[in-house]
């Protein structure tokens, strides 16, 4: 018992000294850059919600996660300086995080300078990461991030959110263009959700009623939040682009040309109350290949048909996507289609090709500068 009781004192001395040589930095200081979908106890949802932080001296990082934080551990990408995104597992508790691993600037370790480090959670389920404190060292001081002039927008199913590939989100199509153009993100994917609101592959709700939630529809299954909340779209970097990719889990359950039709004008006439003016890409559907080189489309002609009714009711800044042939067998996992890595490659890089013949270009850098 004494001794039991030694080690207790002694570990609570080191993290008090620890804390007292540290920069702590609680989650409400105005210069954490917050993306996505956080709720009221600084727990994210919806796949690819994350934070940047922009650090002058950094040499040391921790993050101390809450006890709601999935467990055992949560999937989190992180890049430093705007280097690549590499895997991490965080848990409930305090977590060093490394910093020496990804930057684009050299191989050299993060020196005294500044820093930009940007972390989002990689998956669709089991992505919940309660921030608790963020633990910088000594003589470090957070400094406010810049966003980039582009913010992209992107709703959408399994197809979007990078399901059955090992780094989730990070490696999907959107997360790749959106890197490619120095853009801002925000991804609201969730697998087996229909755009039409009704239960569809263990999904309670559809995109149509998800989207305006702060919590994706993993809330169902969450014992520490099984309820919803209305999202504060003040919250958000208002998106300069907006895409939608939606409608295979719609098709599988049988939703006619029709009915989905009509449940995608609804849901545009709703977007354009929050988005009046923004560009807006309704991406068609790439199908289903086959390895004999045949492929499935599904709903053809409506996606088409939602942008000219559209256009016909006055909206000038409407756009459909035609992916028809973007995607064939050797870009799909062969046991369930959807894109593996090559895949999601090949369709960002096809997107990024088909925006800069529409007139988008990338931005040159990121505003915040490491160095």
């Amino acid at each position: 018992m004494v001794s039991s009781l030694r080690v207790t004192f002694l570990m609570s001395t080191l993290v008090a000294i620890a804390e007292a040589t540290s920069n702590i930095v609680l989650p409400n200081n105005p210069n954490i850059w917050y993306h996505g979908r956080w709720d009221g106890g600084r727990g994210t949802w919806w796949t690819g919600t994350g934070l940047t932080l922009h650090v002058e001296g950094l040499s040391s990082l921790s993050l101390q996660l809450g006890a709601n934080t999935t467990q055992p551990t949560v999937a989190v990408g992180l890049s430093v300086n705007y280097g690549p995104f590499v895997d991490l597992k965080l848990a409930s508790g305090m977590n060093q995080i490394p910093l020496n691993n990804n930057s684009t600037s050299s191989s050299r370790p993060v020196k005294p300078s500044s820093s930009v480090i940007r972390l989002n959670v990689q998956g669709w389920q089991n992505n919940n990461m309660y921030l608790e404190k963020i633990v910088l060292n000594r003589g470090a001081q957070l400094a406010p991030y810049i966003p980039s002039k582009l913010a992209f927008q992107f709703i959408g199913d399994s197809l979007s959110a990078g399901q059955y590939i090992t780094n989730g989100v990070d490696g999907a199509w959107p997360f790749l263009v959106s890197e490619a153009f120095k853009a801002e993100q925000q991804i609201n994917a969730q697998p087996g959700a229909c755009l039409t609101d009704q239960v569809c592959w263990g999904n309670a709700h559809g995109l149509t009623y998800q989207f305006f939630k702060t919590e994706d529809t993993g809330y169902y299954y969450n014992p520490n939040h099984n309820f919803t909340t209305n999202w504060d779209f003040r919250r958000d970097l208002p998106p300069t682009h907006v895409f939608v990719e939606a409608g295979a889990n719609d098709n599988a359950y049988n939703i006619n040309g029709t009915a989905i039709t009509k449940t995608y004008l609804d849901f545009v006439g709703k977007l354009r109350r929050l988005y009046p003016s923004q560009p807006l890409f309704i991406v068609g559907a790439w199908g289903w290949p086959d390895a004999d080189g045949s492929v499935y489309y599904y709903y053809e002609g409506v996606f088409e048909d939602v942008v000219s009714q559209r256009k016909a009711l006055g909206d000038k800044h409407i756009y459909f996507i035609n992916t028809r042939g973007w995607v064939g067998w050797d870009d799909i996992f062969s046991d369930n289609k959807h894109p593996n890595p090559q895949g999601h490659a090949k369709i960002a890089s096809l997107l990024g090709e088909w925006l800069k013949k529409w007139g988008l270009q990338p931005q040159r850098s990121w505003p915040t500068k490491s160095s």
